[in-house]
């Protein structure tokens, strides 16, 4: 149940050629305690309750527990969230042996890119595409529920 990722920003569009699926996500948090988020998640037709715990120092990895749930519990479940929510298209790109994820955020975190991978140790090497930008492994700022309280529209003011 330990989730190790590595995050980028994404450098161009290049990357929609190469997906393989995309699939609309919306999700909404329960808690978002910096111990713990409690997330709820409706993905194309199915839907998952996740619980994180805090990040590692540098950021890689993090306990991680994910349950599918009925689709309308979720759409009940996201009634009782926190205030706002996150709307993105999720593309998989495969690369070598691993997946990127991609996620095209809509709303007003409009124009963030970012891509993360999944590895089983956190000194695994993988390949880089291209359009793989910036690391940002670990800067909270890119976490899903902080773009909530803090979205991308407004950096730039």
């Amino acid at each position: 149940m330990q989730e190790i990722e590595r995050k980028f920003l994404v450098g161009s569009v290049d990357f929609k050629e190469q997906a393989s699926k995309k699939t609309h996500f919306v999700q909404a948090y329960l808690n978002t305690h910096p111990e713990r988020t409690i997330r709820i998640r409706i993905s194309g037709e199915k839907a998952f309750m996740t619980i994180k715990g805090k990040s590692s120092k540098n950021g890689l990895s993090r306990f991680e527990w994910e349950k599918e749930i009925e689709t309308a519990e979720a759409k009940q479940l996201l009634k009782l969230c926190e205030p706002g929510k996150i709307e993105k298209y999720r593309y998989l790109i495969p690369k070598g042996k691993h997946t990127y994820e991609v996620d095209e955020f809509l709303g007003e975190n409009r124009g963030l890119v970012l891509a993360e991978i999944e590895l089983t140790s956190e000194e695994e090497e993988f390949e880089k595409p291209d359009w793989l930008g910036e690391e940002v492994t670990g800067d909270l700022k890119y976490y899903n529920s902080n773009l909530i309280a803090k979205p991308y529209i407004n950096w730039h003011q």
